[in-house]
């Protein structure tokens, strides 16, 4: 799989609330990224990540033992993943990224 874009993880964890991120979003990133993931389906992403949820389009990653989400918008077919938003688990809880993300509209 190819994520896109690896910026987006890096300036959370440059955040304020993200420091502690680094580490698990690196590592998430390293399994994700590496060339033997090959995700076809929700299935096979569930194989890897068990506590990932779908949500509408999008899917979302618990991070650092459930403090951080992270959601994303797997495609499938051209192989990528695209990181939409990170958060702690309080900003998560207050339900504003399923708008913010676009999770409920239709896909392009």
């Amino acid at each position: 799989m190819r994520v896109i874009s690896r910026t987006r993880l890096r300036q959370f964890w440059e955040s304020s609330v993200g420091k502690r991120a680094e580490n698990p979003l690196r590592a998430w990133f390293s399994h994700v990224n590496h060339h033997s993931t090959n995700w076809n389906n929700w299935g096979d992403v569930r194989k890897c990540f068990n506590s990932a949820d779908k949500v509408g389009d999008c899917v979302v990653f618990n991070i650092a033992g459930n403090k951080y989400r992270l959601v994303t918008r797997i495609r499938y077919v051209t192989k990528k993943v695209f990181i939409l938003k990170i958060m702690t688990h309080g900003q998560y809880d207050e339900n504003k990224w399923p708008a913010e993300c676009g999770c409920f509209s239709r896909p392009l």
